[in-house]
């Protein structure tokens, strides 16, 4: 693909060479020749002259450089929509496999594909152009709407709304009972969880997260958002569009959060939490109560830069903790002379 038809492609403006060939796309540090890569800002120019690139991708021109280069907005951005360009993905829906059980009573769209060995329950509804990878199992009365891509081992439990473009990675589970007990006379009773989960359109959930049912109405997971790996959303969890939840978070029951939330990994957030839009909370910090937008970290969690200050002090406490002890042996050896 010429660099000319790459920029008409992401209205970019060309400094250099219009004519070079590009062949694939990759980051800086791999980039050889036909490749183009991107920088996504200006701290990261001093690697671009030790590039193998054809082409390199730049928020705004970089001097003196050999390489041709295409000025674009967003780089990062480009970058994404060239690697969707040049590797268009192989799954295509390619029917029903008769090594797969799919019920009588399921309504299952043209042009679905399921693979063998996944079981489809009574009730369900598949829309067109869904993709059901092996060993995914879909419970009773659950709806899978259209273009959505199942990856193996997916569990859908039943009664489960799911809906267009949405992207299930290996070894989730969708609707597994709430975490609800009763503590009475020594035992903890299991409260039933009759509830469901609702998934808007294209949210991605990454390998191993669980979402779990409602006790009872739903727990809903807004458009757009994606969960990455390992993450735990419990029952009655109310996540608003395109909110991020990276790695290993955990989402206490009946939270609500708002649109546009940045969860960073290993977030806990303790039960019946508000998390306003907007609002972003760094890696490893513990959550609770009413959070208003702004970046907070810690745990619990406090404003951002109050944090950046504390940790700042914590570093410094065992030369504080020696100067104060120092000042201590001053007063007693002043307060002995005074006695004395």
């Amino acid at each position: 693909m010429k660099l000319k038809d790459i920029a008409s492609l992401l209205n970019g403006e060309i400094i250099g060479d219009e004519s070079i060939e590009i062949t694939g796309v990759s980051g800086i540090n791999e980039a050889g020749k036909g490749d183009i890569t991107f920088i996504s800002a200006k701290k990261y120019a001093k690697d671009a002259p030790g590039c193998g690139a054809s082409c390199i991708i730049v928020k705004e021109p970089i001097a003196d450089l050999a390489l041709s280069q295409l000025k674009v907005p967003d780089p990062y951005l480009a970058f994404a929509k060239l690697l969707e360009h040049f590797y268009v993905s192989t799954r295509q829906p390619s029917g029903i496999s008769k090594d797969a059980f799919v019920s009588d009573k399921a309504e299952i769209a043209d042009g679905v594909s399921i693979s063998p060995l996944c079981f489809i329950s009574d009730g369900v509804s598949i829309g067109s152009g869904t993709i059901i990878s092996p060993f995914v199992f879909i419970g009773e009365n659950s709806v899978i709407g259209e273009k959505c891509i199942i990856y193996p081992h997916v569990t859908i439990r039943e009664g489960i709304k799911i809906g267009n473009g949405v992207i299930i990675h290996s070894g989730a589970v969708i609707g597994s009972d709430g975490f609800g007990y009763v503590f009475h006379e020594g035992r903890h009773f299991k409260i039933p969880q009759v509830g469901g989960v609702v998934i808007g359109d294209t949210v991605e959930i990454g390998s191993n997260a669980s979402i779990d049912r409602a006790t009872t109405g739903n727990t809903i997971i807004g458009k757009g958002t994606k969960i990455d790996n390992l993450a735990q959303i419990a029952h009655n969890v109310k996540i608003g569009d395109n909110t991020i939840v990276v790695a290993q978070v955990g989402i206490g029951g009946s939270t609500e959060i708002g649109d546009y939330v940045i969860l960073g990994g290993q977030v806990g957030v303790a039960d019946h939490t508000r998390i306003d839009s907007g609002a972003m909370i760094g890696a490893q910090s513990g959550v609770m109560g009413n959070v208003p937008k702004g970046a907070y970290s810690g745990s619990p969690a406090i404003p951002h830069r109050d944090w950046l200050k504390a940790q700042a002090v914590f570093a410094k406490l065992p030369e504080i903790q020696k100067k104060l002890r120092q000042l201590e042996e001053k007063l007693m050896e002043l307060e002995r002379g005074h006695v004395l």
